[in-house]
């Protein structure tokens, strides 16, 4: 049994971003249909990731901004204004995952020309003459639905879409000298003193940053649901690094403690440096595996995730899970772990109140990078920083006449391989939180553009090698590229053109006049806000 489904604009994705596009396009008049592989929306801000990794403010605007501020006025409605639950939430930047769901369910229920799918999942795409026509999903039942659409847009982590529907991209990590990209390609860089390190090849290759999951953790006793076993594959054997971290002394605090980025100075010379902690409102934690320790147990479970089917995709998912439950496990119940360790741990549990049809564990694995288009331009490292002494001048921000919005994170990028033998200061792959290079960035609206196939925006697996992903890759920055796929996509049904094709200028003027930022501007009385390890 099949049935077909019309609207203008049709979105496989419930991420951040994916939402941002619905509501843009919404707002302009469009009937749109956003579709969710996974039962709640929202991608990773619903799913764990408790705070927005912005560094400067204002830099990003639009529809995000309009997104903290819904989360602000939520707490202020919820607690005093002096309390420390409004001081948590960071005018609105720090969230419950709960929370979160909650604004962006406000925010797409007030546009009744937004259907929503979830737990429906893409089977095929028709293509022809390199043009998306249509897509056949799949409803929980397993019936087929076509989807026709005039503009349809990937805004999936993994990029899905874009490959059913026959668009190149690129999987893996680029060669160093393929974009002359200083930190491309395998490679050893000391995050601490910003040195290379033997090692460092830079030969491209198909592995991806680990994949993990973000915890949200509760202190309130009252609130909590502890473990009560192992997860079912439990085996100490893969936590047992951390004790030679310990002994050498890689968990401890950092060379330069820099306020928000997920450091505890509790933890500091603790197996519980195993996380990266920081605290929320209403007693929660937003808990992010930390990358530094060479014990980080995660590298390479993700390989064959990407271009998996779905049993391949849900084993993976499982075993990551079973990774991240066995470590708290570990972290809080194995004996030789010191006791003052096993109690700090102790005090972080899953919480009740979140992902209550799930266990309390996070819905969405953190895919933090999957495809990416191969599109009208690709963004790469020499583009978003300033590096004189690689032969990187970018004294002054490089402008396009195409600009839809700024990035501005420091690039970011967990391990790719597990520790290898003679491995002392630091995981391969692992680029962390370059700020020192990173600068403000314009990004094209080429980025989103396939090179071939029309009908198709990709404003999540966007045109980027994979150093430049590694900071465009951030729910903010991916909602400001959604609402400027929403605009376009709205333009082309409007002008009767290809994505492609529309007028950039009429683009911008519309995304200025929603708030969008798309010129770097020096920060004028702005707090900014460091974010830990993403």
């Amino acid at each position: 049994m099949s049935s077909t489904l019309q609207t203008d604009i049709a979105i496989l994705g419930g991420t951040p971003g994916g939402i941002a596009v619905a509501i843009v396009a919404a707002r302009l008049g469009r009937s749109v249909l956003l579709i969710e592989p996974q039962a709640h929306l929202g991608g990773m801000s619903t799913s764990g990731l408790g705070k927005s990794d912005v560094e400067r403010r204002h830099l990003i605007g639009g529809l995000f901004q309009e997104f903290t501020q819904r989360i602000h006025q939520y707490y202020l409605d919820r607690y005093a204004p002096d309390s420390e639950d409004i001081a948590l939430c960071q005018d609105g930047y720090y969230f419950e995952p709960s929370v979160a769901e909650t604004v962006f369910h406000d925010m797409l229920q007030a546009q009744p020309q937004i259907t929503i799918l979830t737990s429906h999942t893409l089977n095929s795409a028709t293509t022809r003459e390199n043009r998306l026509k249509a897509i056949d999903i799949l409803s929980p039942k397993q019936q087929r639905i076509t989807v026709q659409a005039q503009v349809f847009l990937d805004a999936t982590y993994d990029g899905d879409l874009l490959a059913a529907a026959g668009a190149d991209f690129r999987l893996g990590r680029e060669a160093r000298d393929e974009f002359d990209e200083p930190h491309a390609g395998q490679i050893y860089f000391d995050y601490q003193r910003q040195q290379f390190l033997p090692g460092s090849t830079g030969a491209g290759d198909d592995r991806l940053p680990a994949y993990t999951y973000r915890l949200c953790l509760t202190t309130d006793p009252a609130n909590a649901a502890p473990l009560t076993e192992p997860p079912p594959d439990y085996d100490r054997r893969h936590y047992l690094g951390y004790f030679d971290d310990l002994a050498a002394g890689r968990l401890a605090g950092p060379l330069q403690l820099k306020p928000g980025r997920g450091y505890e100075p509790a933890h500091f010379n603790t197996l519980v440096r195993a996380l990266s902690v920081t605290p929320l409102p209403n007693h929660k934690t937003d808990v992010n595996i930390n990358p530094r320790p060479l014990g980080f147990p995660f590298p390479e479970l993700n390989r064959g995730y990407i271009t998996g089917d779905a049993a391949t995709r849900a084993a993976i998912s499982t075993r990551i899970r079973n990774r991240t439950l066995g470590l708290l496990w570990f972290l809080q119940n194995d004996t030789q772990i010191p006791t003052q360790h096993r109690q700090i741990a102790r005090q972080y549990h899953l919480p009740q109140d979140e992902f209550t049809d799930n266990r309390h564990f996070p819905w969405q694995l953190y895919i933090r990078e999957g495809r990416r288009l191969q599109g009208e331009f690709t963004l790469t490292e020499r583009h978003i920083t300033h590096q004189p002494e690689q032969g990187i001048y970018q004294a002054e921000i490089e402008t396009f006449a195409d600009t839809i919005a700024i990035g501005e994170f420091p690039i970011d990028s967990f391990p790719c391989q597990p520790r290898q033998p003679g491995d002392t200061i630091v995981l391969e792959g692992y680029l962390g939180m370059l700020d020192q290079i990173t600068r403000p960035y314009e990004i094209p609206y080429r980025i989103m553009v396939p090179q071939t196939i029309d009908g198709l925006l990709v404003p999540v697996a966007a045109s980027t090698t994979h150093v430049a992903f590694s900071s465009i890759r951030m729910e903010p920055t991916w909602m400001a590229l959604g609402q400027a796929a929403g605009v376009a996509a709205h333009l082309a049904i409007q002008q009767q053109c290809a994505p492609r094709n529309i007028s950039i200028h009429e683009l911008q003027q519309q995304l200025a006049s929603e708030g969008q930022i798309l010129k770097h501007q020096p920060e004028i009385n702005h707090a900014s806000t460091r974010e830990p390890q993403s």
